[in-house]
């Protein structure tokens, strides 16, 4: 039952990103005519190159089905508003994995070069210029954002609370990061600090902005149903969060689409760290300490603290605490049926298992 659930949603997410994937092509195809950029300038269509390579370079556009599916909540009628919004999605998406790979030092995204390595790679003598440029490009990402929800043909009223929830969670999204900054300094985190970063760098950005946009779009009021989606988007958020962390410790990189172990290299204290830091002895804990935050770790040294992490359950753990959060998610998207169109309500169920890694 769950896979044919599961099944079903995954199918519903899939029609939804190949359709929009058509359209995020088309609005890059024509971003040049219709933004006003310096007539001399070779840095910017370089930096609008860019910004395109990365946005159509993959990605699971599970927050465009989200977006969608809200909407699918209340009407199957076509509703104004979604293909605006779900380019401001995922252009906020591309703002954030610009600025993270600077953070993170990444030299690898979604199969290619990070645009702060593309940038390092054109302008390898000039460290400080590649940066700049890379800050420049996330940032243009970002206002793009706002930007394309400004052409949104909708009341002015709906658009302003459009732009509201973007913002905010724009917003909040920086929040976050500084918050995911903060973990990595301080003593070992606890589960709440940790789900706490999660709210605030990615579910709200990722989960419940495009519920709202979806269900704004479609002419519903946000107070009356707000806490169940904060419920459901946070159950959600921590699952996908988790299963990410997980890949990136017990994945390898064709699964991921960048290094493994890129957070112990990069010295964070995720889901998958954190519980190997506070299952390992101490002699075992200081080989993770010592690999912690090493950007030259080895290969050999990633394999060993996999294993060691295996030994100690870890990878169980992260599995169980994924099935708990989607079991969780899948109850409180059930008790929408009062509220909501059943055949839409059902994706919300079956979305939830996504975020489960089968055990091995």
């Amino acid at each position: 039952m769950d896979e044919t659930i599961m099944a079903a949603a995954r199918e519903r997410a899939a029609g939804h990103r190949r359709r929009f994937d058509l359209r995020f092509e088309a609005y890059f195809a024509t971003l040049p005519e219709c933004l006003d950029t310096p007539p001399l300038s070779r840095f910017t269509p370089h930096c609008l190159d860019l910004l395109r390579d990365l946005s159509l370079r993959g990605g699971k556009r599970l927050r465009v089905a989200l977006l969608y599916e809200a909407a699918r909540l209340v009407t199957t009628d076509p509703v104004p508003g979604l293909a605006e919004a779900a380019l401001s999605i995922e252009l906020l998406q591309t703002h954030g994995l610009v600025h993270d790979d600077i953070i993170d030092d990444s030299p690898v995204r979604r199969g290619g070069p990070s645009t702060y390595y593309a940038y390092r790679q054109e302008f390898p003598a000039a460290d400080h210029t590649a940066l700049g440029l890379a800050i420049l490009a996330g940032d243009l990402a970002a206002f793009l954002s706002m930007r394309v929800l400004l052409e949104a043909d909708v009341p002015a009223e709906l658009r302003q609370a459009m732009l509201e929830v973007q913002l905010n969670a724009g917003a909040e999204t920086v929040a976050g990061q500084l918050a995911d900054l903060e973990r990595d300094l301080r003593p070992l985190p606890d589960e709440e600090f940790l789900n706490t970063v999660c709210e605030y760098k990615s579910t709200r950005y990722s989960v419940l902005a495009p519920l709202r946009l979806g269900l704004l779009a479609a002419g519903e009021d946000l107070a009356t149903h707000d806490a169940r989606l904060r419920r459901y988007a946070s159950l959600v958020g921590i699952g996908g969060q988790l299963r990410d962390d997980y890949l990136d410790l017990f994945a390898d990189d064709a699964a991921t689409g960048k290094s493994t172990g890129a957070d112990l290299r990069a010295g964070r204290r995720s889901y998958a760290v954190t519980a190997l830091l506070a299952a390992a002895d101490e002699p075992r804990r200081a080989e993770v300490e010592a690999a912690l935050g090493d950007p030259h770790c080895a290969a050999e040294t990633v394999a060993r603290i996999r294993e060691l992490a295996r030994q100690l359950g870890v990878d169980r753990k992260l599995r169980t605490d994924m099935r708990r959060c989607a079991e969780a998610a899948r109850a409180e998207a059930r008790d929408w049926r009062p509220h909501w169109r059943e055949e839409a309500v059902a994706f919300f169920e079956g979305l939830p298992l996504s975020n489960v890694v089968p055990g091995e």
